[in-house]
């Protein structure tokens, strides 16, 4: 870390409100969503670890994916809803850079994950004889293994350049969690180059995914329909449109995050953006996911009355 970097003891993050009762009102409205993001995504994982039917690669990285979901909303949430509670806005130095660190780690793996669910559906309709070849326990592992390291490696590479970065212009974070482009706002020199440079390769990596999920779902979409029977059709759908659901529900708020013109941007509007791609998808993923899937509410009703 640089010294100017480092003589910075910490952070003051932007509030979502300032008088004393929004603010009680602002934590009890997040507690409530965290809450419900921690009793969804653990449901889900519980139910799939307990479940010896709905150990498939399917349900495999269905299962790491709300790992992540409960990672990332823990990851952010959490200081707010303390920093409302105690009403103040710092955020220590540290504490700054780990969020940063496993944001970037948690919604890297999130992104990798979903790309190997899209493969994992194009293998179950496409090629549905060879799935077990293609996708056995082993391959899952790494796969998902993959993922992980993928997100690791991208946030020890984000958050070592981003700290490195002299910074001289205060400690006044726009935004109700430390996030990288925040951070480069303080930055005092041209430095920060590298770290748009590090941005660009892995936008770069993340329209590959995007392209593959594309195109992973046109092939899935052209099996089904040759599929004769509404039936089959069905049951092809009930598979792929949860994931489906998740993926433009992570992308659109990613994409209008990082997309929007400047002309329309406040700091109100970054704050909604950035509750919609932080807090907003691990609380509703494991309702898409259980709503058009019968197995899975089947599991989830057998693991909460206890049934045999």
């Amino acid at each position: 870390m640089s010294n100017s970097s480092s003589s910075i003891s910490q952070f003051l993050l932007l509030p979502f409100v300032d008088t004393r009762d929004l603010q009680l009102l602002h934590f009890c409205l997040f507690l409530g969503i965290y809450l419900a993001a921690l009793l969804g995504n653990g449901l889900i994982i519980i139910t799939i670890a307990c479940d010896h039917r709905l150990h498939t690669p399917m349900y495999f990285f269905l299962l790491n994916l709300s790992l992540t979901d409960l990672g990332c909303i823990s990851t952010t949430l959490p200081k707010s809803m303390a920093n409302s509670l105690w009403d103040t806005r710092a955020i220590s130095y540290t504490g700054c850079v780990a969020q940063i660190f496993f944001f970037t780690f948690l919604i890297t793996t999130e992104f990798c994950l979903l790309t190997v669910m899209a493969y994992d559906r194009y293998v179950a309709i496409c090629h549905p004889l060879h799935y077990g070849t293609l996708l056995g326990s082993r391959a899952c592992v790494h796969m998902a293994a993959a993922a992980w390291a993928s997100g690791f490696l991208n946030a020890v590479l984000h958050t070592a350049n981003t700290f490195s970065l002299p910074l001289c212009k205060g400690n006044a974070v726009d935004q109700f969690f430390c996030e990288i482009p925040q951070i480069l706002k303080l930055s005092c020199s041209d430095a920060y180059l590298r770290e748009i440079g590090l941005i660009v390769l892995g936008a770069c990596l993340f329209f590959s995914c995007f392209v593959f999920i594309v195109v992973s779902y046109v092939q899935i979409f052209r099996a089904v329909l040759r599929i004769p029977s509404e039936q089959g059709w069905h049951k092809a759908f009930s598979t792929c449109l949860p994931h489906l659901n998740v993926v433009s529900l992570f992308l659109s708020a990613a994409m209008f995050a990082n997309l929007k013109p400047p002309s329309i941007s406040s700091l109100f509007l970054d704050l909604v953006v950035s509750f919609l791609y932080s807090v907003f998808p691990p609380s509703v993923n494991p309702l898409i996911y259980s709503m058009r899937n019968q197995e899975l509410k089947a599991a989830l009703w057998k693991l909460m009355t206890g049934c045999c």
